[in-house]
């Protein structure tokens, strides 16, 4: 029997027991330990939420009356292992080998909280609290504000998660305002579940987000970045995407995608670039693999790819005599952009190198168009890729959203023979690592010279022989090397 779009409250309520009577040994056991230690035990946040959506997770979040320290002293003796290095704000991990073969059991213990950002910092305060209630209304989203307690396994539901669970919205625990305020992230958190959920934002919740949004700019770019690849990497990131941008929100963390939404004229001279990004997004995702594949789902680097392709848009537009608009170079603005705006928000720098190169190449393909390019070109669009090719070819394809299905099959058909010519080359030649017929050490000794400028200048001249003819083998390489030289003294 198919499930409804929106279960009732009794059906998620028997789905969470059939999931949480499997994560129940270990959990029950450890409220029993906390328990016999006279404090309070509850699963809590993702787990429950997860286990009414039919889901078990694999790490389990619990929160407690007890100290950090006194949590440390009871995981201590729990678990195999133990860390401390949430301590500050009132967590302690443990991880406990499987038994009789079952999986390792990893658990989080944080202590009751009530968090609350100074103003004029970019970090929360921390104070730890006396309630489960009170510790489950510092949470972002009603749904993540469930709990079980331990050991008896009693459901703990104070905002009404589990209705607006069944009603697949998000909503605040308290008065979004308040719980705005008191953590500005929690805003980010909102987009980034209705992407992972895909579930509405109530209302409320929306308008305090459209009002509040400024107050991003005291979060740290790290927390930032964290909540967007969560977002991005998420089943569903159009449906958050377009609540940071309907929200406010994108002009204070990516201030690049509103820009995309170029007013279109009258006459429709060009595409709305904002819906554009989106759809490449959705394009490219579809087109990534399982997790043998080339390009393993979720593949961060060809969303962030997909979603900013065009941001060199806006700032390069040009209207031209006789009606018709340009956007020249935009992939070489976009990809200078495209490293600025990820370098701000603090990702790894080769995270920020495959993009933006990416970002470059993306209208490489649509030089080759009826198939004329020399198998030099061919050799130099795959050089030039190097190992973000496959993620190139995505791009490539997912970038062709016109609506004109005989441009469409057009432009496909033309992707395929390039990737086929491509194949042929591959079978050939070294296609992938292409290097001249001789290295450095045999350039010196057959031009009798020391290191230096000339051994590179030679290299590059047998390299660019290598791309333009393919393999020219030893022999041949000397002879234009020889020749090269003694043109080179004249």
């Amino acid at each position: 029997m198919s499930t409804p779009a929106n279960p009732a409250p009794a059906q998620l309520l028997r789905r969470a027991l059939s999931v949480l009577t499997q994560m129940a040994p270990a959990a029950v056991e450890l409220g029993e330990i906390f328990a016999a230690a006279g404090h309070e035990l509850a699963l809590v946040g993702g787990p429950v939420r997860d286990a009414f959506l039919g889901r078990a997770s694999a790490d389990l979040d619990f929160a407690t009356s007890a100290s950090p320290d006194e949590t440390q002293r009871i995981l201590a003796r729990w678990g195999d292992a133990h860390w401390d290095i949430g301590k500050e704000f009132g967590t302690i991990g443990a991880r406990r080998h499987g038994r009789d073969g079952a999986d390792d059991v990893v658990v989080e213990v944080t202590t009751y909280r009530t968090d609350e950002y100074d103003p004029a910092s970019r970090k929360p305060v921390v104070a730890f609290g006396d309630s489960l209630d009170g510790d489950l209304s510092r949470r972002d989203l009603t749904v993540n504000a469930m709990a079980v307690r331990l050991p008896d396994l009693t459901f703990v539901d104070p905002f009404g998660g589990l209705t607006d669970l069944a009603a697949k919205v998000l909503r605040t625990p308290i008065a979004p305002e308040r719980s705005f305020d008191d953590d500005p992230l929690r805003m980010l958190r909102v987009a980034r579940f209705a992407a992972q959920l895909e579930f509405d934002v109530e209302p409320a919740t929306r308008a305090a987000i459209v009002d509040m949004a400024p107050r991003l700019d005291i979060v740290s770019a790290e927390r930032v970045q964290a909540e967007l690849v969560k977002l991005l990497c998420s089943r569903a990131p159009r449906a958050g995407l377009e609540v940071l941008v309907q929200t406010g929100m994108a002009e204070h963390v990516l201030p690049e995608l509103p820009a995309l939404r170029l007013e279109i004229d009258e006459h429709h001279r060009h595409k709305d670039v904002y819906e554009h990004s989106l759809i490449v997004l959705d394009q490219a995702i579809a087109q990534e693999t399982g997790p043998n594949g080339a390009v393993p789902a979720p593949d961060l680097v060809l969303r962030l790819a997909a979603l900013l392709h065009d941001i060199g848009k806006p700032p390069t537009r040009r209207f031209e005599p006789g009606g018709g608009v340009s956007f020249h170079h935009h992939e070489v603005v976009g990809a200078k952009m495209v490293a600025k705006r990820l370098r701000a928000l603090k990702f790894e720098k080769q995270v920020v190198k495959d993009v933006a190169r990416l970002v470059e190449l993306h209208l490489r393909f649509h030089g080759y168009g009826d198939g004329s390019w020399s198998d030099s070109a061919v050799r130099r669009y795959v050089t030039d890729a190097g190992p973000l090719l496959e993620r190139l070819h995505r791009l490539t394809r997912a970038d062709c959203t016109t609506r004109n299905r005989r441009k469409a099959k057009r432009l496909a058909d033309a992707y395929t023979d390039l990737e086929e010519r491509i194949a042929r080359l591959r079978e050939q030649e070294e296609i992938d690592s292409i290097r001249p017929d001789l290295d450095g050490k045999q350039i010196m000794a057959i031009l009798g010279i020391p290191p230096g400028r000339d051994v590179g200048a030679a290299y590059q001249h047998l390299l660019a022989l290598r791309m333009e003819h393919g393999p020219l083998g030893e022999e041949r390489a000397t002879a234009e090397l020889r020749s090269w030289w003694e043109a080179r003294q004249d």
